[in-house]
């Protein structure tokens, strides 16, 4: 387990994300099970809906966003867009959460998007 430790702490690093949001974001989402499914399909550590990977790295199979360090590497690129596009940490794990469309939606409507999920993400973060 210490090289799935030492990767979950370099990924986010490489993505310019710091390593104790990222293995807060891998423990939420996967538990660190690197085989970890969700029922809409999301994969991997990170919960990577494969169409949304593919934004990353195009042509990446489902099988492959079970590989740890690929997994990693694009979840975290992924949330590092949305950190860069939503200048807001907590609004860029409910839109890596929700998706953009239930968020900008919430937002539109002058609802507040928080779903429980980035508490859970950031705790006493």
């Amino acid at each position: 387990h210490h090289d799935l430790a030492r990767t979950i702490h370099d990924a986010p690093v490489a993505e310019g994300i710091e390593p104790e949001l990222g293995f807060r974001l891998v423990q939420v989402e996967s538990e660190f099970n690197p085989r970890a499914t969700s029922r809409v399909g999301a994969v991997g550590l990170t919960q990577l809906m494969p169409a949304t990977a593919r934004h990353f790295v195009p042509g990446v199979t489902r099988r492959q966003l079970y590989e740890p360090e690929l997994n990693l590497r694009v979840g975290f690129r992924y949330l590092r867009g949305l950190i860069d596009e939503y200048r807001s940490v907590r609004l860029a794990l409910l839109v890596y959460n929700r998706g953009p469309v239930a968020v900008q939606n919430a937002l539109a409507a002058g609802e507040d998007p928080a779903n429980g999920y980035e508490r859970a993400v950031l705790g006493s973060y």
